[in-house]
């Protein structure tokens, strides 16, 4: 039996995308960003990743990026992560387990915003909807208090500090 070889799948950032729900005192506020960077390495047979080797993931969002479609809860945002002096949300992987389920697992590793790095875990599923593209998704609800963020007041609306996190990552072959 041959041991598969390791590859390095780039993050499309044109392709992928990452969302934010949080809820408020008025309505839930929904907001999604592209221009996602990093990249998967690992090894994969039939398109699951071959847990025999550490596979490694990392990726890296740009907060400008991030839109709600309300430019008075954009500004809000960017004022409270001051964004010139924290401009980037980073996650890196540290370990990964498979689950029940093809193409199903947990991930674990530090994300890193606003400043402040913490360990964070989630699943996700990988799938290889061809040769040459992977495709990672999951979510996740995170407390933005853990990163030093008070949940901001905008007029009357007061908003809750737990965020669901969407991740949809296109991850294409380097060659």
């Amino acid at each position: 039996m041959s041991e598969a070889m390791t590859e390095r799948f780039a993050i499309s950032p044109a392709r992928s995308r990452i969302g934010f729900e949080a809820s408020s005192s008025v309505h839930p506020i929904h907001a999604e960003a592209d221009g996602v960077t990093g990249h998967v390495e690992g090894a994969f047979t039939g398109g699951l990743l071959d847990l025999a080797t550490t596979p490694r993931m990392s990726l890296e969002l740009p907060v400008e990026r991030l839109r709600s479609g309300n430019a008075l809860y954009d500004g809000e945002l960017r004022r409270r992560v001051d964004v010139r002096a924290h401009p980037h949300v980073a996650g890196e992987s540290t370990d990964v387990t498979a689950l029940p389920g093809p193409g199903r697992y947990l991930v674990r590793g530090r994300l890193s915003f606003h400043g402040v790095t913490r360990p964070a875990e989630g699943e996700i599923t990988i799938s290889a909807p061809d040769d040459h593209t992977l495709l990672i998704e999951g979510e996740q609800v995170f407390d933005i208090r853990d990163f030093g963020l008070q949940p901001p007041r905008v007029l009357m609306l007061r908003v809750h500090p737990t965020v669901r996190v969407r991740v949809h990552l296109v991850a294409e072959r380097e060659r």
